[in-house]
């Protein structure tokens, strides 16, 4: 794992980035993917600091490469990556501040285009659903369809990483269940609430 900022157009979030072999995962990931869409580019600055480091390596190893470099910042593996990758081989008292200033901004700011997802079978975060504007707040009732109350993933709420979802899911089911506790003539919340998560996590599977 990495820290790392990833960033889908305005939207970024400061957390740890996995590079595997499958390709890009982690909380930064998972978090900022939410707010992706097919076709655009998400990018990462992994080594905020690089512009200064890698010149104040330069003054302090000049005989030193910069895969060393990189080595005391990244998991050995995805250091000899970067180094290919970068393509500057030679010893740092070698290379131009300005070769350098283009490596550190390429390592502030790379740019990945996504190929798709592992589909929905290995989703963490979901996006979409029905329309908060198309239910009620109080009840999560919908409008044109009296009756019918929707609740958790099944609604267009997305909550960030750290237990959100859950508690999106568990009080919207409150409030439903208290709704129709209410109809019913004193159906405890509890027992509504227990049998529309068993639907709503019947109808997902």
């Amino acid at each position: 794992a990495v820290p790392a900022t990833a960033r889908v157009g305005d939207t970024a979030f400061e957390e740890a980035v996995l590079f595997t072999h499958r390709g890009l995962s982690g909380p930064a990931v998972l978090q900022v993917s939410s707010y992706w869409s097919p076709g655009q580019d998400v990018n990462f600055n992994i080594f905020p600091e690089a512009h200064a480091e890698l010149k104040l390596a330069k003054r302090q190893a000049p005989r030193a490469h910069l895969k060393s470099v990189l080595e005391q910042h990244f998991p050995k593996r995805l250091a000899e990556v970067l180094h290919q990758t970068l393509g500057v081989h030679t010893e740092l008292a070698n290379v131009p501040d300005a070769v350098l200033d283009r490596v550190a901004e390429q390592l502030t700011n790379l740019r990945f285009y996504p190929t798709g997802t592992e589909g929905y079978a290995k989703a963490e975060v979901t996006a979409g659903g029905i329309d908060t504007r198309a239910l009620s707040s109080k009840t999560m009732e919908a409008n044109a369809v009296p009756g019918l109350f929707v609740i958790g993933e099944a609604v267009d709420v997305t909550g960030w990483l750290g237990g959100y979802n859950f508690q999106w899911a568990w009080s919207s089911g409150v409030a439903v269940g208290r709704e129709i506790g209410a109809r019913t003539g004193g159906v405890s919340a509890r027992s509504c609430v227990s049998g529309l998560v068993s639907v709503v996590a019947f109808r997902r599977v």
